[in-house]
Formats: C-alpha cells, sequence, structure tokens
C-alpha cells in the first residue's frame, strides 16, 4: 500500500464536493479524482443526500447535434474558449468555471439549463478525441458544434434555419394552447 498525503486526499474531497454539488456523475467524479468508488459513493449519499444515480454515461455525439442542445453545448463552448484564453484556465478547472458561467448565463433567462455538468465534460472529451469539432455559421459567424470533419464551407447553425419543430417539446405546449 502506498502513502497518500492527506493533504492531497482532502483537495480531492473538496473537489468532489465541488463536482457533485454542480450534478456530477460517478463516472466523472472516478475519473477527475483519485478517491476510491466507496469513498466517492460516501461522499455523494452524504453531499445529496440520495444515492448517485445508476448507469453508463452516453456516449453518443448526436445528442450534441440536435437543436436545443446544439445550442446549449455551442455556448458552453464558447464560454470554455473564454476561461481557456482569458483566466488562463485548463482541465477540469477551465470546465467547471465554463459550466458556472453557462448556468448564470442560462439562469438569467428564466431557462432551464440543457447541457448537465457531466454533458459538458463529455462535450470538452468529444472535442479533445476529436469526434467534434467548431463550426463557424455562415450567416452569423458565430461558432456551433458539428461533427468532426463535416464539411463546413456552407454551415448555416441553427439559430439562422430554425428547424421547423424547433421548441415544440411537450412543455412548451400547453403553454401555446393556454395563450390561444
Amino acid at each position: 500500500m502506498r502513502n497518500k498525503s492527506v493533504l492531497l486526499e482532502a483537495q480531492d474531497i473538496q473537489k468532489a464536493v465541488e463536482l457533485i454539488r454542480l450534478g456530477a456523475r460517478m463516472q466523472m467524479l472516478e475519473v477527475e479524482t483519485t478517491l476510491s468508488r466507496e469513498r466517492l459513493l460516501k461522499l455523494y449519499k452524504e453531499v445529496k443526500g440520495v444515492s448517485p444515480p445508476k448507469g453508463m454515461l452516453p456516449f453518443s455525439t448526436d445528442w450534441f447535434m440536435s437543436w436545443q442542445p446544439n445550442i446549449h453545448a455551442s455556448l458552453f463552448l464558447a464560454f470554455h474558449r473564454f476561461v481557456k484564453e482569458n483566466a488562463g484556465q485548463a482541465g477540469l478547472d477551465a470546465i467547471v468555471q465554463a459550466y458556472r458561467l453557462y448556468l448564470e448565463h442560462v439562469t438569467s433567462f428564466e431557462m432551464e439549463p440543457v447541457l448537465s455538468l457531466t454533458r459538458a465534460w463529455t462535450l470538452i472529451r468529444f472535442m479533445e478525441a476529436k469526434l467534434l469539432q467548431a463550426s463557424r455559421c455562415t450567416c452569423c459567424g458565430g461558432s456551433f458544434v458539428t461533427h468532426a470533419f463535416e464539411p463546413t464551407q456552407r454551415y448555416v447553425c441553427g439559430l439562422c434555419h430554425v428547424p421547423s419543430r424547433a421548441g415544440k417539446t411537450r412543455k412548451a405546449q400547453p403553454e401555446e394552447t393556454e395563450a390561444s
């Protein structure tokens, strides 16, 4: 058994608590800390008061391509780029700071966040693995998440060319009915 620094363990616990409060899933905690699964389970239960959700993390780039998730992922990616370039942060620190900015921005417009911390973390991992890329819209000039190696000479984002069913969720339908 190797000796582990008490200070490093305390830092890992503090990091795990912060991630749990932001909604991180167990798989993310296991990758980003050196704490054992058992310690993380106890910590999760202590912080949240319930057991962590079960199941595997989604591993599909396609989730980021549908209209609303793409806009939120692209917004988060802009915050992530800003934090890296202007705050000099990298890695998990940049992700957490960008996610906080994303939450602050979305909630200031009284919107529900679409992107969870784990999805944001997965997005950055997909970008680093070159499974996804940022592409510039030829209409507005904004940068949006697209599949890697997708031709982008004539790319138009989902804000400039809104799909016909965009925003037609089951939540939005009762509000439309009441307004009629």
